[in-house]
């Protein structure tokens, strides 16, 4: 018996399937015979690679690949199962680590990307990868060589992850699994091939933009949560499985299986909204931002258009392969396709078409996506109890908190933080009455304790610099101002030469803060370590368009992309960098990019950031009128109290100070002592300071006043009245024009409906098919 009825599921998308499907079922087999992947592998013979299915996945999921295209690309995909079966029967269900560390060693000696010669093949999986390696890596540039040898090595190196959670017994969290499915599920090696499978490589220029990083992000969850859903009775009843996104759920929310499915089935479909939203309004500002010409715009949107037929002709595959749960349907081609409902036929055109699919699509997903648009401004929300959270490491305060926190009332006063200078309307936004509540001298003596004087006042300046501005980003919000949110976040820019030439005159508090900032940290900086900074402190900056394009759409953002841009809203990239290169060399670069300590880093950021949301709710909500709080997105998405929402992010807090305490134990000693005891230590040196940094900020939401309803009725008076924008200084020079922003909402488009936004002229058959395939925004 099933486990659950598998879902209504949304999708938008008509399936395809590649006339070519014939000649890639005819080669599959002899394939993986002569790379001994059947007869005598003790894993597949050529009857259960046959009721696979793979070249129908393949024609499926790629129908406009040319014929040696789409044999490759299957032999791809062949190669791919096969080694997850291989390494299922050879290690998981041994729980051998040692072998299978040495095992996944190997694999990357044949992806050489230079070109290199690779040793002979001892294994299936490694003949499979050198023959096809060599098939595919001399079609593309070095950029997409590169890209692609990431998402391999990931997709093959988290293997152990799973491989450590099933002998610890430990199911993931949900925040910790969508990250890690992306690794191991192999999505965005998935996404990469289509690049290669439509000839529509991503310029290199783009390729790492936050769009394209949302949209293959969210195409990797949408397919990974899918996968789950189907595959939930093989993985968890049969295998004993514990990375499947429901059995996530059910653990973390003490769900029955049914209602479990049906809450991925919810994500799963803000996951392909957050593709649309991204598709539709982030794409078209990058194509001008980046200056891309016709052929470049056509290559993301072929590339994008091949991200949705690989949504929905996975998803018919998985209706008909023998793999999963699907009503024990078979991997044929004879059926016709599934289709969503609507008319067809002569006089209907694909645009109308398009159009009812979307608006007769399973009412699930309309009404999951019309929850993120649904807000009333300035809710009356009341005092929240401080949240009850787990805290294993004891608070140590810096020494030198009582001179730091006289430093900042001179420096902010200095600077014009709190008093404005005549006839500078950005000067003076806080008095130091605020200042005193924010009392952000406090949160660096705890973030970082055994600072010297000096470093200590530099950090409570960059605390207090990037909670003035963030404090001030929302008046654009209010005056749907987008020109002067532009010109504020490239006059922050500019403070920050990253060549050691001096910046421009700063135009007000903010500019004249962070130039003299930027020149006191950097001073005895690399030029590669300020470039890394500056990348760090732009990331930040470009948070503020985020919020401001989904307030100005009113729309709650989705849980997955909003966790993943809370760190960014929050600044963490910038003091855990900081933090890095604090350590002066003594820890190789490297090991700061391995996924043992980005997971480390991650824990403590959603740590501090959801801290923040749970304790920052009335005032963001009540007096503020945000959208963008940890509580509001999960209340939202779950359609539940406020009360229910607060819960379910305390106790996602908390499981993520556990995650941050199993990687402590369990994974870091193995990375230490792979690098030897100095680099070891230094490596627990770095993640003391995390630990640090966590009870450092949580001492701080404890003692301050700035989120306490006094404080908030004194600083926001009664009437809960957004503050205006006044005039940003022009006297710095632009790179664009303050009257022609690169995005911003025509007049009525409120009322009116979605922007119009559409493919350029002339680029081509997918970015018209992408561009009709796509709803249309609620």
């Amino acid at each position: 018996m099933q486990p659950f009825e598998l879902p209504d599921f949304y999708m938008p998308y008509q399936a395809r399937l590649n006339p070519s499907l014939p000649r890639a079922q005819a080669h599959a087999a002899p394939w993986a015979r002569s790379m001994g992947m059947l007869e005598g592998s003790g894993v597949w013979d050529e009857a259960e690679l046959d009721a696979h299915g793979y070249p129908l996945m393949c024609a499926y999921t790629h129908p406009d690949a040319a014929p040696e295209t789409l044999d490759t690309v299957t032999d791809w995909y062949v190669w791919v199962f096969f080694f997850d079966d291989h390494f299922l029967e050879t290690f998981k269900r041994t729980g051998d680590i040692a072998r299978a560390k040495a095992y996944l060693d190997r694999l990357p000696l044949f992806m050489p990307r230079d070109g290199s010669p690779m040793p002979e093949p001892t294994n299936p999986v490694e003949a499979g990868l050198a023959d096809l390696w060599e098939r595919t890596a001399p079609q593309m540039s070095p950029q997409w060589r590169e890209r692609f040898f990431e998402s391999t090595f990931n997709l093959l190196q988290e293997s152990m992850w799973e491989l450590h959670n099933i002998n610890a017994g430990r199911v993931a969290n949900p925040v910790e699994y969508i990250e890690m499915r992306r690794k191991v599920g192999g999505a965005p090696w998935s996404a990469d091939l289509v690049e290669f499978a439509n000839g529509a490589e991503v310029p290199d220029a783009v390729a790492r933009s936050r769009p394209l990083r949302v949209l293959k992000d969210a195409f990797s969850d949408g397919v990974h949560l899918r996968n789950d859903l189907f595959s939930y009775q093989r993985e968890v009843t049969e295998e004993g499985e514990l990375s499947n996104g429901v059995l996530v759920v059910e653990r973390f929310f003490g769900y029955d299986p049914q209602r479990a499915a049906d809450t991925v089935n919810d994500l799963l479909t803000s996951r392909l909204h957050q593709f649309e939203h991204t598709a539709l309004t982030e794409l078209p500002p990058l194509f001008e931002e980046h200056g891309l010409d016709p052929d470049a715009r056509a290559r993301v949107l072929a590339y994008a258009q091949g991200l949705t037929d690989w949504q929905s002709g996975g998803h018919e595959w998985h209706l008909r392969s023998s793999r999963y749960m699907n009503g024990g349907k078979s991997a044929s081609a004879d059926t016709a396709p599934w289709s969503p409902p609507g008319p067809s036929g002569i006089g209907v055109t694909r645009v109308g078409a398009a159009a009812a699919r979307v608006f007769r699509a399973p009412s699930q997903g309309a009404s999951t996506r019309a929850r993120s648009f649904r807000l009333p401004a300035y809710e009356q929300v009341g005092p929240s109890a401080p949240p009850d959270l787990r805290m294993p490491y004891a608070l140590r305060l810096n020494p030198h908190l009582e001179l730091a926190r006289r430093d900042l009332i001179e420096w902010a006063r200095r600077t014009g933080i709190t008093v404005p200078a005549p006839g500078v309307p950005g000067d003076g936004r806080w008095t130091q009455e605020v200042l005193e509540a924010a009392d952000l001298a406090l949160c660096s003596a705890g973030l970082d304790p055994g600072a010297c004087a000096e470093d200590l006042i530099t950090s409570a300046r960059w605390l207090t610099w990037g909670t003035y501005a963030d404090d001030y980003t929302p008046a654009f919000n209010a005056a749907h101002d987008a020109a002067g949110l532009r010109r504020y976040m490239e006059q922050a820019r500019q403070c920050m030469p990253v060549d050691g030439s001096p910046a421009p005159p700063p135009v007000d508090a903010s500019t004249r803060a962070l130039t003299e900032l930027w020149t006191r940290t950097t001073a005895s900086m690399s030029q590669t370590d300020r470039e890394k900074f500056r990348r760090a402190c732009d990331e930040f900056i470009d948070s503020w368009w985020w919020e401001f394009a989904n307030a100005e759409l009113n729309r709650v953002p989705d849980p997955v992309d909003y966790i993943e841009m809370r760190r960014k809203t929050f600044g963490s990239d910038m003091t855990v960098l900081l933090a890095q290169l604090g350590r002066g060399g003594k820890v190789p670069p490297e090991l700061f990019g391995t996924t043992t300590v980005k997971n480390l880093e991650a824990a403590a950021m959603d740590y501090a950031t959801l801290l923040n949301d749970c304790t920052s709710f009335q005032k963001e909500i009540e007096f503020e009128g945000e959208l963008h709080n940890g509580v509001l997105v999960i209340r939202q998405f779950f359609d539940c109290t406020t009360e229910q929402a607060r819960a379910i992010v305390i106790d996602l807090i908390n499981s993520r100070m556990r995650q941050f305490e199993h990687l402590v134990a369990m994974e870091l000693p193995l990375l230490c002592a792979d690098y030897g005891p100095e680099v070891g230590a230094e490596l627990e040196r770095y993640v003391d300071g995390l630990k640090d940094w966590m009870s450092g900020i949580k001492n701080w939401h404890e003692e301050v006043d700035r989120y306490k309803e006094p404080s908030l009725r004194e600083r926001y008076g009664r009437q809960h009245e957004a503050p205006g924008v006044g005039a940003v200084p022009s006297a710095l020079p632009l790179p664009f024009s303050p009257s022609a922003p690169i995005r911003s909402l025509p007049d009525g488009a409120r009322s009116a409906g979605p922007l119009p936004i559409g493919p350029p002229r002339g680029l081509g058959t997918s970015a018209a098919r992408l561009a009709e395939s796509l709803p249309a925004r609620v």
